[in-house]
Formats: C-alpha cells, sequence, structure tokens
C-alpha cells in the first residue's frame, strides 16, 4: 500500500508545474506542494540507486545516490548567486553538509537493523577526513572576511585557487576510491538481483533528478513568501529548510535504504554525499560564479566552519570501530537539533 501510494504522490511534481506556470498559485502554496513533491521523487532517487547498487557494490551505489541527489544543490546555489544572494549560498552549502552527516545518517541509523550492523569504515572515515581538508581550507578565504566587507572581490580572487584544490583533491580521493570499491565488488562475487538493470536504474535516477531540480527550483522562489511568514532569518531558512530540500533524495533514499536492511549502502550515500557537497559542489559554485556572476567568496562564518568541522569529527567517533547502532543516530540526530537551535539563535550576518 505504502509503494502504491508513493508512485501515485509522483503525480505531485507535474502538478507543482502546473501551479507554477499554468495557475501562477501564490508562493505559500507552491511552497507546500513542492515539498511534499519531493518525497516521492527522494524515494524513486533512493529506489532506483538500491537497484544501481546491486550491479555495482554500496560503495559505487552511495557515490551514485550522492552525484544525482547533489544535482539539485548546484542548480539551487547557481540560481541563488546570479539573484545576488551570497549569504543563502554558504548558508545552504554548509547546511547541506552538516545535515547529510548529523540528519541523514542519524535517521539511517536510526531506521536500519537493530544491533550492531558492520559498515565500511575506511571508505566513511576517508569521505570525513575530505570534509575536514575542505573546512580547512575555507579558512583561507573566511579568515579576512571576518574583518570588513565579507564580498569584497579580492576574497572571490583569493577562493578561487581555493575552489581548484577543492575540486582536484576531491577527484582524486573519489576516483581511487571507485577503483577499490569496484575491486572489493568484483571479489565479493556479489551477483546482481532480478530487479532492474543498471541502463534501467541509471535512466529512472536521471530522470527523478531532473524532476527534483525543477521543483527545487520553484520551492527556493517561493522561500522568500514562506521566510516571511513563519518570520525566520534569511540564514536560518539557507542553512536548514534549502539545505534539507536541496537533499531530499539523499534523505529519502538513505532511509529507504537503511529500513530495508541495507546500512552500508545507506551510510555511504549520507557520507560521500556531504564529501561531494563539501569540495564539488562547494568548489564547483564556487569557480562557475565567475561565469553566472558576481563572483561568490567562499568566506563563512566561523559558526559555519565550527559546525561542519564538528559534525565531521562526530560522524568519525560515531565509525570508528567500524560498526553502526541504534542509539548512535538517536546521538546524531540530538547534535542535529542542538545546530537548528544554534543556526536559529545566530541570525543574519
Amino acid at each position: 500500500m505504502g509503494r502504491k501510494l508513493l508512485w501515485a504522490s509522483l503525480v505531485l511534481a507535474p502538478v507543482t508545474f502546473l501551479l507554477r506556470y499554468v495557475v501562477h498559485a501564490g508562493d505559500v502554496t507552491l511552497f507546500a506542494v513542492a515539498a511534499v513533491a519531493l518525497v516521492p521523487l527522494a524515494w524513486l532517487i533512493g529506489e532506483a540507486t538500491e537497484h544501481a547498487g546491486e550491479h555495482t557494490g554500496p560503495g559505487i551505489g552511495g557515490f551514485l545516490n550522492a552525484s544525482f541527489g547533489n544535482a539539485p544543490e548546484l542548480i539551487i546555489a547557481l540560481f541563488a548567486v546570479s539573484e545576488r544572494l551570497p549569504n543563502v549560498v554558504r548558508a545552504s552549502l554548509m547546511g547541506s553538509v552538516v545535515s547529510n552527516l548529523l540528519l541523514v545518517l542519524g535517521v539511517a541509523l536510526l531506521v536500519g537493523p537493530s544491533g550492531r550492523s558492520r559498515i565500511d569504515r575506511r571508505s566513511l572515515i576517508g569521505q570525513l577526513g575530505l570534509v575536514l581538508a575542505a573546512t580547512l581550507l575555507f579558512l583561507v578565504p573566511s579568515v579576512p572576511g571576518w574583518s570588513g566587507n565579507p564580498e569584497r572581490h579580492s576574497l572571490a580572487v583569493t577562493t578561487a585557487p581555493v575552489a581548484a584544490v577543492l575540486l582536484v583533491l576531491y577527484a582524486a580521493v573519489t576516483a581511487r576510491g571507485l577503483r577499490r570499491h569496484r575491486r572489493l565488488h568484483e571479489e565479493s562475487g556479489a551477483r546482481a538481483g532480478e530487479g532492474w538493470t543498471l541502463p534501467t536504474a541509471l535512466g529512472v535516477l536521471a530522470v527523478a533528478t531532473a524532476a527534483t531540480a525543477f521543483v527545487s527550483e520553484i520551492l527556493v522562489h517561493s522561500l522568500h513568501a514562506f521566510t516571511e511568514a513563519a518570520g525566520l532569518s534569511e540564514f536560518f531558512t539557507a542553512a536548514v529548510v534549502v539545505a534539507i530540500v536541496g537533499n531530499a533524495a539523499e534523505h529519502g533514499g538513505a532511509a529507504v535504504i537503511a529500513h530495508r536492511g541495507n546500512l552500508r549502502l545507506a551510510t555511504e550515500i549520507a557520507v560521500s554525499s556531504s564529501a561531494q557537497v563539501a569540495l564539488f559542489v562547494t568548489g564547483a559554485v564556487a569557480l562557475l560564479s565567475w561565469v553566472v556572476k558576481p563572483a561568490l567568496p567562499l568566506s563563512f562564518r566561523p559558526l559555519e566552519l565550527a559546525a561542519m568541522g564538528a559534525s565531521a569529527l562526530a560522524v568519525g567517533f560515531v565509525v570508528r570501530d567500524g560498526h553502526a547502532r541504534r542509539g548512535e543516530g538517536s546521538f546524531l540526530l540530538g547534535l542535529y537539533a542542538f545546530a537548528v537551535v544554534g543556526f536559529l539563535l545566530a541570525g543574519d550576518r
């Protein structure tokens, strides 16, 4: 019954388009419908990723989910850059890293199998190391931004080489990790079940991701009205609401896959997605902003840097023994709630 309802609710995506471009519904209505429409799309991406993971193994499956799932995040950020909302871009990117590590992983552990479940400690620690490395690199343009205008052009110039290093580092480490995952999958002798073929799974992933991107864009354009109606700060809305919406695929996909018992793939989705946002998405947005205009300085506030670094360290503590437990999911969710309160109290820059 639940699966039938999710399949049927995929119609909400075209309904959202009709409300925006034909009916011209109000922004608050668009926000509500778009948010609900993202739920079945996230489930579909998770479904397709699990079928793809049967052919590629959990490591590459997690990478695929992160790549397809982070496409909306990249698109949302570039839209915000073009609309001259640099604080929204930085807050949403930071919030995406934090929510993937604490919220997505926390939910996956909580709804996953009871007892101790084995996870790929080496892969997860490597991805967390990338997040910490990115946080340290962000200090280069961030520290000068703590005094004076954080949007000044000189900081954007300083950001460019940092963004390039982020992309090169991510490409090098990810290529090595994917080769390892492929070798482990081949050595395991695992064979795909009777599910979807790999081309079918990848095709569904592409279509669902495209629809998610369009729905996310509609939701972002209606966020201003929602923010005013709810009385929230721009920073909080971007760090929490936009970040969660932009990562709807990872949230839904990891939860569904963990609930079915595949916690190894679910943890790969959450942590690899966080690393991809911290290095690839952030680096790509910073460099593409020179084309979209205006150029984006990666001048994060101390609170934002502390949130990313602390989240990576907390998850490292959880996965250090190569096992995961439901109680650790509650611990991560508690940390995320603490971070959300901090974002609420911080206010705008």
